[in-house]
């Protein structure tokens, strides 16, 4: 209510959803219970956190989402005789341009395929892959995640384009890999004018991402639930304000540290680099003065308010609507 009018479809549904990733479906109320040692205790529902009133949000946008589904693509003429290519490399970059190509009758591979490993700054490849992971199968949250990457020692392969190359060189042969940290000549690279770029998702915007897709790969099969968040879920909150995801303060001098040697390992491989290699530099003084963009319970619950507000309006029922036109008009009419 504080967040907008919702219909009384979208009431009933919020007050009759139970919160998914508990355990126990409900919660207790105070004085309804006796208090257990065991268990959630009895709550007062005006004073719910906010991570449970996410829970009963995710659940309704899950459901929305597998109801309404994708868009259905027609197949598209193949043109063999194009370009052949394999786009691999930072999913969140790579990703894209293959479902634009694959639609346009382009799918990758063929013989004599060229090999585009694509890569940016190693920070922001970071954030790409936590994003990709969050919007896709799922992942942990931003800080369990990084902390855990930084502290193992070991480069997730989506973030290190180096070893990406180097697998595709002991399948295919040195020549036919090609390392792109220039996204604006990719298209050339695969014979085209344009290509799309990656979503920019807001750091709620990911969050809320990681807790639908959780829900949803209980609803549906892993490829589908692929399909459904990048496809339909993305784009309904791609363009919704707010930071973006940046490197924690405790992070900061490993993310430099491997960024230099990632650099210093590219050009001893020798692989033909479109763009520049310090491009995979991520600098210690950008980092320290860039806004710390993590993602806060009060923002998703704000955008996944927003989102549930903005889908109702879209999809109430045309009786609905004339019924609270006749309302706002008066009785009497």
């Amino acid at each position: 209510n504080l967040a907008g009018p919702p219909s009384a479809q979208l009431a009933d549904r919020v007050l009759h959803a139970s919160a998914p990733g508990r355990g126990r479906p409900d919660l207790e109320l105070v004085g309804a219970a006796p208090v257990s040692a065991f268990g959630p205790a009895p709550v007062d529902p005006a004073e719910l956190p906010d991570d449970e009133l996410i829970r009963v949000a995710t659940s309704l946008i899950a459901e929305d989402l597998v109801r309404v589904g994708t868009l259905g693509h027609e197949g598209a003429w193949l043109r063999p005789w194009r370009t052949r290519y394999r786009v691999v490399g930072d999913p969140w970059l790579a990703d894209p341009v293959r479902q634009h190509l694959i639609a346009r009758g382009r799918p990758p591979g063929g013989r004599g395929s060229v090999v585009l490993v694509l890569g940016r700054d190693f920070g922001g490849m970071l954030a790409d892959l936590w994003t990709a992971r969050a919007a896709g199968v799922g992942a942990t949250d931003w800080r369990t995640w990084i902390d855990a990457v930084a502290g193992g020692g070991r480069v997730p392969v989506g973030a290190d384009p180096v070893a990406v190359a180097r697998a595709w060189t002991e399948r295919l042969g040195h020549g036919r890999v090609r390392v792109v940290l220039d996204q604006s000549q990719l298209p050339a690279q695969v014979g085209v004018r344009r290509l799309p770029t990656a979503p920019s998702l807001s750091v709620d915007a990911v969050d809320l991402a990681r807790r639908v897709s959780g829900i949803v790969g209980l609803l549906v099969v892993p490829p589908r639930r692929l399909q459904l968040m990048r496809e339909t879920f993305v784009p309904w909150v791609a363009q919704e304000p707010g930071p973006r995801l940046s490197i924690p303060v405790a992070q900061q001098h490993w993310v430099v540290r491997r960024s230099r040697r990632m650099r210093d390992a590219l050009l001893r491989a020798g692989y033909p680099v479109v763009g520049d290699p310090d491009t995979l530099l991520s600098d210690a003084t950008s980092l320290a003065v860039a806004e710390l963009g993590e993602p806060s319970d009060g923002g998703v619950l704000a955008l996944a308010s927003r989102l549930l507000l903005r889908r109702d309006e879209h999809h109430e029922p045309r009786r609905e609507r004339v019924r609270e036109r006749v309302r706002e008009g008066g009785e009497g009419r």
